[in-house]
């Protein structure tokens, strides 16, 4: 497979319900990986792909998914290159290991929550649910969000830190707004932290997504 990658694979034969973990600028495959027993009890699959772009960050550097300048505007093409190339990774990884195609699920960290939007506005029908933690909504997406009943057959969470320096809470809420606007229904979370992953995320993250996708609510939606 084209990407770097950490796996985390729950016990028994699958096909199993399956998470696709996107890290932030600067990091790499492993970030995410450690919340993937604390998610439901371990029952999905975490596949945490790592994106190409190196990034200079002190000894050992880090990656992105694409080239960033702190407060500019993305280049597009290059989204879309990297989009493009992340959604291929995912159709390898589905042959690859026992996923159940049906019950996907897009998590992304900042610059990943990102990726994980872009995903999910072009192929909403593709995903049972989806999770933005300390990102933001880019606001081009709007425009391209062509399938709207889909949008709003997608379960959505956003969660963000009130204390975020990165990406200011601000920005969270304006995401929450558009996400509403294209017709979909979003559990929105603040808590007391920085722009991170936080404990309390983690355990409505799990709570999240076993009622949304393990009990059926995503099926029931569809």
């Amino acid at each position: 497979m084209k990407l770097v990658h950490t796996l985390y694979e729950p016990a028994g034969e699958g096909p199993f319900p399956t998470i696709l973990a996107m890290h932030g600028w600067g990091s790499n495959a492993l970030d995410l990986h450690g919340i993937a027993p604390f998610i439901a009890g371990g029952r999905f699959l975490v596949i945490c792909p790592q994106g190409r772009h190196e990034v200079e960050i002190g000894a050992v550097n880090g990656f992105g998914w694409y080239e960033m300048k702190p407060g500019g505007r993305p280049d597009e093409e290059k989204v879309d290159a990297a989009i493009d190339e992340l959604r291929d990774f995912i159709n390898e990884a589905c042959g690859r290991y026992p996923v159940d195609r049906r019950k996907i699920v897009l998590i992304g960290f900042s610059q990943g929550g990102m990726m994980a939007y872009n995903l999910a506005m072009r192929w909403p029908d593709k995903f049972a649910a989806l999770v933005g933690i300390s990102t933001a909504f880019p606001d081009y997406l709007f425009e391209r969000a062509k399938n709207r009943e889909a949008i709003a057959k997608l379960p959505v969470m956003v969660q963000h830190g009130r204390a975020d320096e990165m990406l200011e809470p601000a920005r969270a809420r304006k995401s929450v707004e558009l996400l509403r606007e294209l017709g979909a229904t979003v559990d929105f979370r603040q808590y007391d932290c920085g722009h991170e992953v936080s404990a309390d995320g983690v355990r409505d993250l799990s709570a999240f997504l076993q009622a949304r996708v393990l009990d059926g609510g995503a099926e029931a939606n569809r």
